[in-house]
């Protein structure tokens, strides 16, 4: 097969995992900076230049769309998708779960756990969001942040009012959540691939830090999961419609509650931790499912 991947920094580990995973098994994946990628757009002709040079035909594209340019690597996204190469997770979904806000009405429509949420416009509204959630404390954050950037433990009335203000202030949007205590600092990443969950890490937040991510300092080790967390990771997948994910959970007093459901997980917490070959497996779905033409949402949406 031939493998078009969409990422900024080819040097990744998770990037070059994956290359050599695909050149292993005999095919060919090209690794394209996102943003050298054009689209031109012409009536029955969509076409995405690389470096001012079309693109040739691939069997599949593989994106890997940073966070600070979700807008522009979606529109790359939808112009393979039009010309029916099949993407591993398609730009709908990925846009679904990139936006915070959408990602928890979809799962809270189809029952998943979930921590207690709220979300408001007005800062004069922030006493009101606080106690929608049982708190102080409160966990606040981004709508859009990602790798625990722009999340925030205020564990008083005040200070989680002046950060709401304070956010609200610069128009940036957020959302409040109740802070699950009996977590205690830790959370379970559970990957699934085509449906099933493949690996499960509990990652540990370093000393003195609620956020467990391994970008700010965290740990991680294998671990087994409960099968109502292989469930609930299982079937927020599939609500979100994506191939591949990380669902990031918290072990609640009243059973498993959804972080988020990243779709660009990183593989090399996962990969050290549980010695598993998850890019190995990522290839093997690709090849085993891409076909053209069978992207679902042909772009649209």
């Amino acid at each position: 097969m031939k493998i078009a991947m969409l990422a900024r920094n080819a040097n990744l580990y998770s990037h070059q995992r994956l290359k050599e995973a695909a050149e292993a098994r005999g095919h060919t994946l090209d690794i394209l900076n996102t943003l050298r990628c054009t689209v031109h757009i012409a009536s029955h002709r969509p076409q995405v230049f690389y470096n001012g040079a079309a693109v040739a035909a691939y069997d599949a594209v593989i994106p890997r769309i940073g966070a600070s340019i979700t807008n522009y690597g979606l529109a790359i996204l939808r112009q393979f998708e039009m010309r029916g190469i099949w993407s591993l997770n398609e730009s709908v979904a990925i846009g679904r779960s990139r936006d915070k806000l959408r990602s928890l009405q979809i799962l809270a429509k189809h029952g998943l756990g979930l921590p207690l949420t709220a979300y408001a416009n007005d800062p004069k509204a922030a006493e009101e969001i606080i106690k929608a959630v049982k708190g102080p404390p409160v966990v606040i954050k981004l709508i859009e942040g990602t790798q625990g950037i722009g999340v925030v433990l205020a564990e008083t009335m005040s200070s989680a009012k002046s950060v709401i203000e304070a956010f609200r202030g610069a128009n940036v949007n957020i959302l409040v959540q109740e802070f699950i205590k009996e977590a205690g600092g830790t959370d379970i990443r559970a990957l699934v691939v085509g449906g099933k969950v493949v690996a499960a890490m509990q990652r540990t937040g370093a000393p003195d830090e609620f956020r467990s991510n391994l970008h700010r300092g965290g740990s991680a080790q294998v671990i087994k999961i409960t099968p109502e967390e292989r469930s609930t990771a299982v079937r927020a997948a599939k609500r979100m419609g994506l191939n591949v994910c990380g669902v990031d959970m918290l072990r609640s007093n009243h059973g498993p509650v959804i972080m988020e459901v990243n779709s660009s997980p990183g593989l090399e917490g996962i990969e050290s931790a549980t010695g598993k070959d998850i890019a190995g497996q990522i290839i093997d779905f690709i090849a085993a499912n891409a076909k053209g033409g069978a992207t679902k949402t042909k772009g649209q949406g």
